[in-house]
């Protein structure tokens, strides 16, 4: 059994934050800094009760907390009276946009992939019984590890940034040479148009989430879909590929799990890694703590977009791509992304406090995504 905690560094409470998968005794976490919010509140009992027998030497829950940082599916950790801790990830309560919030697909894909050279936590069940905890769940391992948040990762040497960089790139070529067929997802998605059928979907949640005027977003919208790729490769996508959504070893710079799978599903691997660039072309002002673009990469450490991209390539055996469709696309489902996150936030539901904060980055967002298309050699 893995044994596992996250540990936050007193240097960087912004830069780190806990994310937590099964761990025997001396926790350093204290679940009373974790209240459950009362939207979110479960029956313990009723939990506690239905666990008994589903999990190794459990008899009852002691303890419940609730992690504030996720913008989308509920997530806590359980200490059981026997000194075990476990993840459980769920469904948030009221009316939800259609397909959002699959945590039976980040189920899924966990535990198909839990073999493979993609590392993710161990998926022990799945329930979608809403009488439990009042929306379906899945319980996972809890993990050992370091979360960054700030990807300009203070307290780091420039040779820690790099490999850390590019542990990153290498788990998500990783996770594109998987044949999903081998691992049982050959129906996790429809094969081919991809960009298509996401264009068409994020474009429909923007509008029912919409909470503010963006007028870059029909630009946007038109480009992309008049500027969508021939190639209809398909490969498990995880669709929010990022730095603070990897566990990364306590000592040593290398990812040991991939979290957060909620936007899984077959598609164009390339959507991933225009995902994972979006922050080399956003203003340092626009995130801070997370954007790059202005910075002294070569002074801090962290590669560059080219040669990331470069790296990548070879990684996959393809030929070097221009990134800048998908760094556009990316940006335009994150701006659609953060309006849902705004909505939610507004009507009451949303898994984290920041949803206002979070949702005011959607104009700055589509602005750049807008520069980046204007700039573009691709138009």
């Amino acid at each position: 059994m893995k044994c596992i905690e996250i540990k936050l560094p007193d240097w960087n409470l912004k830069g780190t934050i806990k994310k937590l998968i099964l761990m025997k005794n001396n926790y350093t976490l204290n679940l009373e800094d974790l209240p459950v919010k009362e939207a979110h509140k479960l029956d313990q009992k009723k939990l506690s009760d239905f666990l008994i027998g589903k999990l190794v030497n459990f008899s009852s829950i002691n303890k419940i907390g609730q992690f504030n940082e996720g913008q989308s599916n509920p997530t806590y950790v359980i200490e059981s009276l026997e000194g075990y801790r476990y993840v459980l990830r769920k469904k948030p309560p009221g009316k939800l946009l259609p397909s959002a919030h699959a945590v039976d697909r980040e189920y899924k894909v966990q535990k198909a992939l839990y073999e493979t050279d993609v590392p993710v936590a161990k998926m022990y069940l799945y329930c979608e019984d809403e009488n439990i905890v009042g929306t379906p769940f899945y319980i996972m391992e809890y993990l050992e590890g370091r979360v960054f948040l700030d990807t300009t990762l203070p307290g780091h040497t420039s040779e820690d940034r790099t490999a850390i960089y590019n542990s990153m790139n290498e788990t998500l070529a990783a996770l594109h040479n998987i044949n999903h067929e081998a691992i049982g997802l050959e129906n996790f998605g429809r094969p081919g148009s991809y960009f298509v059928r996401q264009l068409k979907r994020w474009s429909q949640q923007w509008e029912l989430s919409k909470q503010q005027d963006i007028p870059e977003m029909p630009l946007l919208i038109d480009w992309l879909s008049t500027n969508i790729p021939i190639s209809e490769e398909t490969t498990i996508v995880h669709g929010d590929y990022r730095l603070g959504n990897l566990i990364y070893d306590l000592n040593e710079p290398k990812v040991i799990a991939v979290l957060d799978w909620e936007l899984s599903t077959l598609g164009h691997p390339l959507a991933d890694l225009g995902y994972n660039l979006m922050l080399h072309e956003e203003d340092f002002n626009v995130r801070d703590g997370f954007s790059l673009k202005n910075l002294d990469l070569k002074g801090l450490g962290i590669p560059t977009k080219e040669y990331l991209v470069q790296k990548y390539c070879e990684m996959v055996n393809r030929e070097i791509i221009n990134p800048d469709f998908y760094i556009v696309f990316s940006m335009f489902r994150n701006v659609a992304i953060l309006e849902g996150v705004l909505a939610r936030g507004r009507a009451g539901n949303a898994s984290s406090s920041l949803a206002e904060e979070k949702g005011a980055l959607a104009k700055p967002i589509a602005k750049i995504a807008w520069d980046l298309v204007k700039n573009s050699c691709l138009d």
